[in-house]
């Protein structure tokens, strides 16, 4: 998908720091998550963000 926008990072960043738990490697459970944690309406974004939190939760276990 290439570099994601700024806001896409920053949201999913600020996600992570503050409900870290809630994420997991599966991309449908990080989706419900983000939907129930924000008030992001586009469902786009939304999906956007998850992906985004998945590959970082992904990368964080490999290490």
């Amino acid at each position: 998908m290439g570099i994601k926008p700024n806001y896409i990072k920053s949201i999913g960043t600020g996600l992570l720091e503050k409900h870290g738990n809630y994420f997991s490697n599966e991309f449908d459970e990080n989706k419900q998550a983000v939907s129930n944690l924000t008030t992001i309406e586009s469902k786009c974004v939304r999906n956007r963000v998850a992906g985004y939190i998945t590959r970082k939760v992904n990368t964080r276990r490999r290490r």
